[in-house]
């Protein structure tokens, strides 16, 4: 099958979309499709071009059996609104003559956000007369409206008025959440139109591991209970309440919290740990792929932030991984929203009220008293994550969405391929 995903994001982009769209495609590769990726310039998290992309208008890869196409991007790195819609106009423009240079697809597997690039992929399938799949991993303008970060009154009706386009015109939905289910079916999208296929963690890269081990060591975090954030630092997260929390148990020497994240972001965090007096707060940039597994065992919690205000369909990408380390995890989130209900779900993890420093001290000092407790839950959150955010199972589920959108039948053979012994490229996101 020949498939075509357009994604605004793709390797060698650390967090977010990208690792996951990564992963897909290759894992595509390795069922024996051929696949393509028209993206962007990558830039993210820095908003800035990375070094061997810069000044260039195309360029063409290919890694690991994945061809792909990236082009120029209008890049601010402190983007306001005006900033974000070039910076689709963009991708939108530039990347279509990498489109049309290739095979015809038999279908086309689009990424959301950014929202406006549904545009150029269902122009490609009216062209190249084949399905169009919407992945939503956002729902915008929704999203943003929510976190103040759109508020012009004619910027949300175009944006509301490209996204009933984009739900109209695709030939099917994936959503990586019931709550997202829930929200287009109450925008009158057709149910029948949709699948929900969760993000997923490769639970063989991400495993239960020994907490004693270099990562630990090389961090002299040895002998310490480690509590972890590690992901991106946005408007969404609201990272002051983890540095609050750590400022009520500084006065316990075995608990030391850990946030990696990109590096721009650290800096306001250190001046807020200054101003709190948490000088048991490690503050560390984001990690190489292949000390992510060491990382996570490292740590005796793992932290789950979002502020109150958050939507509650939000779906944090780095919930499958941190249940697949097998560590309990402790959710500052809300408590109607999709998050919380999987952690619930899980069995394994705490739910906090968001933006609550005390409420999140309270569950890291039970996790610290209770060994056991935490054993229980870490324990029960890894036999969640193999059963419900398997790799493997999710390749089945996009190879099945696939063929039934072009009138194929998945060969059984493809069940058999050995998706298991391919490493993980996701990190932590979101």
């Amino acid at each position: 099958m020949q498939i075509l995903i357009y994604s605004y994001n793709y390797h060698p982009e650390p967090i977010g979309i990208a690792p996951l769209i990564t992963e897909l495609a290759e894992g595509l590769v390795e069922q024996g499709h051929e696949v393509r990726v028209i993206t962007g310039m990558p830039n993210y998290p820095q908003r800035e071009i990375y070094e061997g992309y810069r000044g260039k208008w195309y360029v063409t890869e290919k890694k690991n059996g994945v061809k792909i196409q990236r082009s120029y991007l209008r890049i601010k790195s402190k983007p306001n609104l005006i900033d974000r819609l070039l910076l689709e106009l963009s991708f939108i423009f530039t990347s279509l003559p990498q489109a049309f240079n290739g095979k015809r697809p038999d279908v086309i597997l689009l990424t959301i956000p950014p929202l406006l690039v549904s545009l150029p992929a269902i122009l490609l399938g009216r062209l190249y007369k084949c399905p169009v799949i919407l992945n939503v991993q956002d729902i915008l303008p929704e999203a943003a409206i929510r976190v103040g970060l759109m508020t012009n009154k004619l910027m949300i009706r175009f944006c509301e008025a490209i996204e009933k386009f984009a739900y109209r015109h695709a030939t099917r939905i994936s959503v990586i959440s019931d709550g997202f289910l829930e929200n287009l079916v109450n925008k009158g999208v057709n149910p029948q139109k949709m699948v929900c296929i969760p993000n997923w963690v490769n639970v063989n890269f991400i495993r239960p591991l020994a907490k004693s081990n270099p990562w630990r060591t090389t961090h002299q975090l040895d002998g310490k209970f480690v509590v972890m954030y590690s992901g991106n630092i946005a408007l969404t997260q609201g990272l002051e309440t983890v540095i609050a929390a750590a400022a009520y148990l500084r006065h316990i020497p075995d608990i030391s919290f850990v946030i990696v994240g990109e590096s721009t972001a650290l800096i306001r965090l250190q001046q807020h740990c200054l101003a709190c007096g948490a000088d048991n707060v490690l503050l560390l940039p984001l990690q190489k792929r292949e000390q992510l597994p060491q990382m996570l065992a490292t740590a005796d919690v793992g932290l789950i932030v979002q502020k109150s205000n958050v939507i509650s369909f939000n779906m944090p990408s780095k919930i499958p991984l941190l249940l697949a380390s097998g560590r309990p995890v402790v959710g500052s989130v809300p408590a109607t929203g999709t998050a919380a209900k999987v952690i619930a779900e899980s069995g394994g993890g705490l739910i906090v009220e968001p933006e609550s420093s005390e409420a999140l001290a309270a569950a890291v000092l039970e996790l610290y008293n209770d060994s056991e407790l935490a054993a229980t839950l870490g324990y029960k959150g890894r036999q969640f994550a193999l059963e419900k955010f398997s790799f493997e199972q999710a390749i089945e589920n996009y190879e099945d969405l696939f063929c039934d959108v072009i009138g194929q039948r998945r060969p059984s053979l493809d069940k058999a391929k050995k998706l298991s012994q391919q490493k993980s490229i996701v990190d932590i996101s979101k």
